[in-house]
C-alpha cells in the first residue's frame, strides 16, 4: 500500500460568498515515487482570499478550478521520502501544495527550502510568503514609496495590509490604516506601529476621516478591498500619487456586472496619478533578499505577526470562508494539518 492522501476539492462553481458546503474531502492513494520527485507531509496550510477568483468557473490571472480539483494554497511541508538529489528526508519547505495532507513535487514550481531558523515556521507562508512579498514589492517596485510620504492601507489588519503598513514605516512613511473593528485598529496602532487607524464600521464619512489624518492628501494607496474603496480615495490623492491594486476582497464574490466602477477618473489626468496591480510571482527572483530583511525584523521584534490557528485538514474550508466575514478574528489564517 502506498501513502494515502486527503485533500479538499471544489464541490462545484461558487456563486456569492463561499460556504463550507462548496467544498468536500477526497481521498486517494499515491503511486510509488518516481525518480526526481519528493514526497512532503504537509504540516501547516494557509488560505488566501485571492483564490476566490478561481472558484466561480471563470478564469482570472489563473485558470478557473473545476469541480473535483484541489483548492490552491500555500503550505509548510516536511520531506518524508525523496528521490531528488537536492532534497533529503526531514527537509522543510514552503510550497504551493494546495489543500492536502500529502504532496508530491518534481522540484519545480513554488518550492522554497526553509533554512533560516529564526522566524516562526508558519511565517514562511505569511509575512515571509506571498502576503508579505506582495506588500514588499507593491511598495518597493510598484509604488516606489519614499520616506516622508503618506501611505493609506485598506484592509489594513489583514496579512498583506499589516505587512504593507509595517514595511511602510520601515521606509519612513506616515502610515494610515483602514480596518473594520476597534480591536483591529488598536492592534494596528499599538502593536504594528501605524500612525493612525480608522474603524470603517464607525465612520459615517470614510473620506473625511482619512482627510483628518492626511490633510495634505495621500501619496500612496495600497488597496486590498476593491473598486469602491479606490474610487472613494481618488479625490484624496496628491499629485503624482500611486495606487497599488493588491487585492479585491470586497469584489471577489460579486459578479462582474454588479461590481462598482470608478467615477473619479479625471483625477488620473489632473493629478497625474498612476494605478498598477501586481502578481507577486513576477518578482520571485527578489524574494530571497526581501525575506532576509523581513526575517531580521521578525527576529529583533520590530515586525509584528498575528495568526489565527485552526486544527485539521477539514478546517480549511471554514478558515477560507472566514476571510469574507468582516466580524471574524483577524490575522493570517493557518491550519495545522
Amino acid at each position: 500500500m502506498g501513502e494515502r492522501r486527503r485533500r479538499i476539492v471544489l464541490a462545484g462553481p461558487i456563486a456569492g460568498k463561499p460556504t463550507v458546503r462548496d467544498f468536500r474531502i477526497a481521498e486517494d492513494e499515491l503511486p510509488p515515487l518516481d525518480e526526481g520527485h519528493i514526497l512532503f507531509r504537509i504540516r501547516h496550510a494557509s488560505v488566501d482570499p485571492g483564490v476566490r477568483s478561481r472558484l466561480s468557473g471563470g478564469d482570472s490571472y489563473s485558470t478557473a478550478l473545476k469541480p473535483g480539483e484541489t483548492i490552491d494554497g500555500f503550505s509548510i511541508g516536511e520531506v518524508i521520502e525523496s528521490r531528488h538529489a537536492k532534497w533529503a528526508v526531514g527537509d522543510l519547505a514552503a510550497l504551493g501544495a494546495g489543500w492536502c495532507d500529502r504532496f508530491v513535487s518534481d522540484g519545480k514550481g513554488y518550492l522554497q527550502r526553509i533554512a533560516d531558523p529564526r522566524p516562526p515556521l508558519t511565517a514562511w507562508i505569511g509575512v515571509l510568503g506571498v502576503p508579505g512579498m506582495t506588500a514588499w514589492f507593491g511598495l518597493h517596485r510598484v509604488a516606489q514609496a519614499k520616506a516622508g510620504e503618506t501611505l493609506l492601507v485598506t484592509s489594513a489588519a489583514g496579512p498583506v495590509g499589516a505587512s504593507a503598513g509595517q514595511i511602510g514605516k520601515k521606509l519612513g512613511l506616515r502610515v494610515i490604516g483602514v480596518a473594520g473593528g476597534a480591536d483591529k485598529c488598536a492592534w494596528l496602532t499599538e502593536e504594528a506601529g501605524f500612525d493612525a487607524a480608522i474603524d470603517r464600521h464607525k465612520s459615517t464619512d470614510l473620506a473625511a476621516a482619512i482627510s483628518a489624518h492626511a490633510p495634505k492628501g495621500v501619496d500612496v494607496l495600497f488597496d486590498n478591498v476593491g473598486a469602491a474603496t479606490i474610487d472613494m480615495a481618488l479625490p484624496l490623492m496628491r499629485p503624482r500619487g500611486r495606487i497599488v491594486v493588491s487585492g479585491q476582497v470586497a469584489d471577489y464574490s460579486t459578479p462582474y456586472a454588479d461590481r462598482p466602477g470608478l467615477k473619479h477618473t479625471d483625477r488620473f489626468i489632473t493629478h497625474r496619478l498612476r494605478m498598477e496591480g501586481l502578481v507577486v510571482f513576477d518578482d520571485i527572483r527578489g524574494f530571497a533578499e526581501a525575506q532576509a530583511n523581513m526575517a531580521g525584523w521578525i527576529a529583533d521584534g520590530s515586525f509584528k505577526l498575528r495568526e489565527v490557528r485552526y486544527s485539521g485538514l477539514e478546517a480549511l474550508p471554514a478558515a477560507f470562508c472566514a476571510l469574507f466575514d468582516s466580524d471574524a478574528a483577524f490575522g493570517r489564517r493557518i491550519v495545522d494539518v
